[in-house]
């Protein structure tokens, strides 16, 4: 069995290594990396070098020219591959060079056995061989001691037993070139069985390799994902406390204004009673200001404040309407802080406060269709009249809060199922604006 180069065994690791070469050179041209391309051609020469004694005989001649040359090219793609690998351009800088010196001395070296077999003959390559053989091996023995000293990682050491294990075996096959072939063929085995078992396990050793660095490159591709994904997280945050620092001098404005308003007509009483909402509603926002989201729960009641506040400010008061669908559960969804605040206060400066008689604003929040639906309903002059009024407005009355919401409120849900429609409902006689704002329940 081991004495037949046509038995399976030997077969199986000529397939398999020409296996490997296809694979490794299909994954070269799916990413285009070097690394994959030398050690497809490793394997394609390796294959090529072990087909000698299975091809016609009319091909026998060839291989007086590619014995030992296609070995020489064989390694000097090993090499290359090592170089990739490793990675010793970064990590063995002074030895690199010896390296890419090697690669370019097999390469010459194939070229001189071609002109020495087509000027002297095969016996002359031999003899070359012979002489050449060992100092290869000692150059060989000396890089796998400066790797496996300087490179301190699993696949340099891999890399070096691999390799150890097919260089012992290929010179303990070219024993042959001592001894003559009946050595080994007298105990049943061919010369070159060595060199296959040599050549197997050394391309397993280093497919595992190939494998666990590519593991590698995964985790830090995913990792870079993670951080990625953090870095955008934190990026929105800060769009969202930007957009709400926007928002927030305009409200405290308006309302420092109104306690202003009252000082001015001397309504003491009143001016008292604002402060004190007012430092309350400061002192909830504050205690909330340390994140750019709340629960819709709390928002409701600082909105409540905020009302009352403006209750305050308008002459006759008006009514405030709630309506929030039992469904849903409050405390489990997060808003923009001071979300609704902008909508609410644009329904009543901009809206009924213009209007004479009743005045009122409704709020309904419920469930549609998995997402949240906040309906703002006011009876105020519409939004379409507002539009038209605000050419003779100055530029500090314009919709800074509620765009800047908007811009929240999307950023938060990342624009996914996001709606928010500001429609007219003036129709007849009766006037009004009515905004509406859905986003993903969950």
């Amino acid at each position: 069995m081991l004495l037949d180069f046509h038995s399976e065994i030997f077969s199986w690791v000529r397939g398999g290594l020409f296996v490997l070469f296809i694979y490794h050179f299909l994954i070269f041209f799916q990413n285009k990396s070097k690394m994959y391309l030398y050690y497809s051609l490793y394997l394609l020469a390796l294959t090529i070098y072990l087909l000698q004694h299975v091809v016609p005989e009319n091909f026998e001649g060839i291989y007086n020219y590619l014995n030992y040359p296609i070995q020489f090219l064989a390694y000097a793609a090993y090499i290359a591959f090592a170089r990739d690998l490793l990675d010793t351009r970064a990590q063995l800088i002074r030895w690199d060079k010896y390296l890419e010196l090697g690669v370019k001395v097999l390469l010459l070296l194939a070229a001189v056995f071609i002109s020495i077999q087509f000027f002297f003959g095969f016996s002359f390559q031999i003899k070359a061989f012979v002489v050449i053989a060992p100092i290869l091996t000692i150059f060989t023995l000396l890089a796998y001691y400066v790797i496996i000293t300087k490179i301190k990682d699993n696949s340099s050491r891999f890399f070096v037993i691999g390799s150890l294990i097919y260089v012992v075996l290929a010179n303990f096959s070219f024993i042959e070139l001592f001894t003559g072939p009946d050595f080994f063929i007298s105990k049943g085995i061919q010369p070159m069985f060595f060199v296959y078992l040599g050549a197997i396990l050394q391309c397993i050793i280093f497919s595992v390799i190939i494998g666990f660095i590519i593991k590698k490159i995964q985790d830090k591709s995913k990792n870079a994902e993670v951080r990625l994904a953090v870095k955008l997280k934190e990026m929105e945050e800060l769009k969202m406390t930007a957009l709400q620092s926007q928002m927030n001098p305009h409200f405290l404005f308006n309302s420092l204004n109104s306690i202003n308003n009252f000082v001015i007509k001397s309504e003491v009483e009143k001016a008292s009673d604002y402060i004190t909402k007012f430092s309350k509603l400061i002192r909830v926002i504050l205690n909330s200001s340390s994140s750019p989201t709340a629960m819709l729960s709390e928002e409701l009641s600082i909105l409540e404040l905020y009302v009352k506040l403006e209750q305050m400010r308008i002459t006759g008061g008006f009514n405030y309407i709630v309506n929030v669908d039992e469904k849903l559960n409050l405390d489990s969804i997060k808003v923009p802080t001071l979300f609704l605040q902008p909508f609410i206060e644009n329904s009543i400066w901009h809206g009924i406060m213009k209007v004479e008689g009743e005045k009122i604003i409704e709020l309904t929040i419920k469930e549609d269709n998995g997402n949240v639906l906040c309906v703002i309903l006011d009876n105020g002059i519409g939004i379409n009249k507002t539009k038209k009024d605000r050419t003779h407005i100055s530029e500090r009355r314009k919709f800074l809060g509620a765009e800047a919401t908007e811009n929240r409120i999307r950023i938060l849900h990342q624009n996914k199922s996001v709606e928010i429609e500001t429609k007219d409902i003036s129709s007849g006689d009766k006037t009004g604006t009515k905004v509406s704002i859905r986003f993903p329940l969950n």
